[in-house]
């Protein structure tokens, strides 16, 4: 029997919790990514500013009462970044954050920032009623 190649990367490092939605759980979410970020001698920007939109997101737009987000870090060869924020309301999704600026408006932005500062981002639905935020950021010079 022939077997595929996996394009599948197993993660040189992982971290995984989850976190009340509450702009308390963003904090920590932000704090305890930089700690974790520190220990694995990673460069802790871009990463913490992108983790502290996506978590607050999480916390304000995600938020279902009386259930958490989770945050998780990955390193996946060849030297990327892979930051998760799940929530459990699937049925809400980010907009495309060109599409929805306002430029008088005075938040709304954080997806733009997202945009900016990752390599790579998107939104992964389920398992019901779950979606994942992602964003990946190289980390090769």
């Amino acid at each position: 029997m022939n077997q595929g190649i996996s394009t599948h990367r197993v993660p040189l490092h992982h971290f995984s919790l989850p976190l009340s939605a509450t702009r308390r759980g963003a904090r920590l979410a932000r704090l305890l990514a930089a700690e974790q970020l520190q220990a694995w001698d990673l460069p802790l920007d871009p990463a913490r500013l992108v983790v502290a939109e996506l978590a607050a997101n999480a916390a304000l737009h995600g938020r279902v009462p009386g259930r958490s987000f989770r945050l998780a870090l990955s390193v996946v060869p060849p030297g990327t970044l892979r930051i998760e924020l799940t929530d459990t309301r699937g049925d809400q999704l980010p907009v495309s954050p060109r599409a929805t600026v306002d430029t008088c408006a005075e938040s709304g932005y954080g997806l733009l920032l997202v945009e900016e500062l990752a390599d790579r981002w998107g939104v992964r639905c389920g398992p019901v009623p779950a979606k994942t935020v992602w964003a990946e950021l190289d980390l090769r010079c």
